[in-house]
C-alpha cells in the first residue's frame, strides 16, 4: 500500500494513485508538519540535522535518488541516523510554517531557495543556516561522501569541494577530456566571438569518473554538439591556477574563480551571456536530454520569458514527442 505523504496524513487528503509519475517515498521520511523552525529544532535535540527534500512527480532522478540511493542499507543507516529526511513538491500548494513564523505554499518556498532542478536537497543546522545545497543527483558513492560531511558538521572546517577532492570514492582516467570546440588558452572572455551571443565555461577535474561519461557519451552525441557548438566554451580545472580574464577585464585564477562561483562539483557548466551575467549551470547528474534542453533553454532565450527551466523542459518534452520522437530522459 503507498504511503502517505505528511499532508495526507494530516488533511485526510489522498495523493492521485492514477498518477504515472508518483513515486513511493520511503516511510521513514519524516510526516512533517512542515513547520521549518519546528523541525529544525526536533532534529537538532535528537543530535540530527534537516534534509530537505525537493522532488515532483515524473522526475527519473528524484525516482533514481528513491530507488537506487535509498535502496543502499549503509545509505539509508546513515541517514536515518542523522537526518530527517522531508520532503517538499516543488510545485505543491501545501502550507509551510517559514522560520519568520509566516505561512507560504511549498512551490513559494521552493522558489524562495531558487530551486531550479529536482531533486534539490537543503541542508540546515540547528541555527536554521543552509550549509550545503544539492543541484541535482549524486550518485550513491558521492552522496555517501555528502551525508558524511554534512553529518560531521565540517561546513566551518572545509569546503565541500576541498571534503570530497580528498574522500573521492571512485577512479577516473585521471585527465581532462578534450573536444574540438573547446577554446585554447589564453583564456580572454572580453575576446569572445560577439557573433555567440552565450559562453560555457566547464569546470572540471582530472580525477572526475562523471566528467569521463560527459565527455565519452554525452558530448559525443551529435544533437549534443550541435548546440555545443553555438556557444564559446571553455574548459578549466577547477583545481588548476590557469589565468582567466572575465568579462569585465578583471584577471582570476580558475581555483579561486571556482571558489567565488560556488563550484563544488566536477563537472559544473556555468552558461553566461555576452556581458558576463551567469543564466543558469549545469551541475551533479545529468543525461542528454537534459543537458541538451538546458542549452537549448539559453540559445532559444526562452529563460528571458520562462524563468522555471522545469516548466520550460516539461513543455520542451511535449513537443518533441508530439512529433513522434520517443524521448529516453535516462539515457
Amino acid at each position: 500500500m503507498t504511503s502517505l505523504p505528511a499532508f495526507a496524513k494530516k488533511e485526510g487528503v489522498l495523493p492521485d494513485l492514477q498518477n504515472p509519475g508518483f513515486v513511493e517515498q520511503p516511510s521513514w521520511f519524516k510526516q512533517s508538519f512542515l513547520d521549518v523552525k519546528e523541525d529544525i529544532d526536533e532534529a537538532a535535540e535528537q543530535n540530527k540535522r534537516v534534509m530537505y527534500f525537493f522532488y515532483q512527480d515524473g522526475c527519473p532522478y528524484c525516482k533514481k535518488l528513491i530507488t537506487v540511493n535509498f535502496a543502499q542499507k549503509n545509505i539509508v543507516k546513515k541517514t536515518r541516523q542523522k537526518f530527517d529526511v522531508i520532503a517538499i513538491n516543488m510545485w505543491g500548494d501545501n502550507p509551510i510554517t517559514d522560520f519568520d513564523g509566516t505561512e507560504i505554499k511549498e512551490k513559494d518556498f521552493a522558489a524562495k531557495y531558487r530551486v531550479m532542478f529536482t531533486p534539490t536537497i537543503l541542508f540546515f543546522n540547528e541555527k536554521g543556516e543552509k550549509v550545503l545545497r544539492l543541484n541535482g543527483y549524486y550518485p550513491p558513492e558521492k552522496f555517501d561522501v555528502v551525508l558524511d560531511y554534512v553529518s560531521a558538521r565540517l561546513e566551518e572546517k572545509v569546503s565541500f569541494k576541498d571534503y570530497l577532492s580528498e574522500n573521492r570514492p571512485q577512479k577516473s582516467s585521471g585527465i581532462l577530456n578534450s573536444q574540438s570546440f573547446l577554446l585554447k588558452a589564453p583564456f580572454d572572455m572580453r575576446k569572445l566571438g560577439n557573433e555567440k551571443k552565450y559562453h560555457i565555461v566547464m569546470f572540471e577535474q582530472k580525477d572526475c569518473p562523471e566528467c569521463d561519461e560527459l565527455h565519452r557519451d554525452i558530448l559525443k552525441r551529435k544533437e549534443t554538439v550541435d548546440l555545443m557548438t553555438q556557444f564559446d566554451v571553455i574548459q578549466l580545472d577547477m583545481w588548476s591556477k590557469t589565468p582567466v580574464i572575465i568579462h569585465d577585464g578583471t584577471k582570476k585564477i580558475a581555483n579561486e574563480w571556482s571558489k567565488e562561483l560556488n563550484v563544488q562539483y566536477a563537472p559544473t557548466l556555468v552558461l553566461f551571456d555576452n556581458k558576463g551575467k551567469e543564466v543558469i549551470r549545469m551541475e551533479a547528474y545529468l543525461k542528454s536530454f537534459h543537458v541538451q534542453s538546458i542549452m537549448d533553454y539559453v540559445l532559444s532565450q526562452a529563460y528571458l520569458k520562462e524563468p522555471s527551466f522545469q516548466r520550460y523542459i516539461d513543455v520542451r518534452a511535449e513537443k518533441i514527442r508530439d512529433s513522434g520522437v520517443t524521448i529516453e530522459l535516462m539515457n
